[in-house]
């Protein structure tokens, strides 16, 4: 059983600026309070196969995450998908569309599934995600702006 959560933004930075910092996952605890600490693995460039190692603090638990950069299309498109094994697990992805003015607009979806006892666990999961995606988005869009 697997469940998407989505949400787009509209951002008042160029598409080349928006993805060279959504590219960085260094950046994620800027925008998600869930994400405690962060690291990636290699050193250089985000490339297809980098791989992002985090700690997250969910329900009041926290876990380790591992994300490996699955597809890159810059400036346009990135992809992701997670490695760890944890009841939830994410794919996911952000893609980037240029708008006039020198605007983006950012699309921002995971793809949640349950394992084991995690599929008991998914619905709720799922609700409270879609029921922040919308603050989610407010806070990466402020992020980038901020950048």
């Amino acid at each position: 059983m697997s469940g998407l959560f989505e949400v787009s933004v509209e951002v008042d930075r160029r598409v080349e600026e928006v993805f060279a910092y959504l590219a960085d996952g260094r950046h994620d605890p800027e925008f998600s309070p869930r994400v405690l600490e962060i690291t990636k693995v290699p050193d250089g460039p985000t490339a297809v196969g980098t791989v992002f190692r985090s700690t997250v603090k969910d329900a009041g638990l926290k876990t380790s995450r591992q994300f490996r950069i699955t597809r890159m299309e810059a400036p346009r498109m990135i992809r992701w998908s997670e490695q760890s094994k944890n009841l939830i697990t994410a794919e996911g992805g952000y893609d980037l569309e240029p708008l006039s003015g020198g605007r983006t607009r950012v699309r921002i979806f995971n793809v949640l599934d349950g394992h084991g006892l995690g599929k008991l666990l998914l619905g709720p999961a799922l609700r409270a995600a879609r029921k922040d995606a919308p603050d989610f988005g407010r806070r990466i869009k402020a992020a980038v702006e901020r950048f």
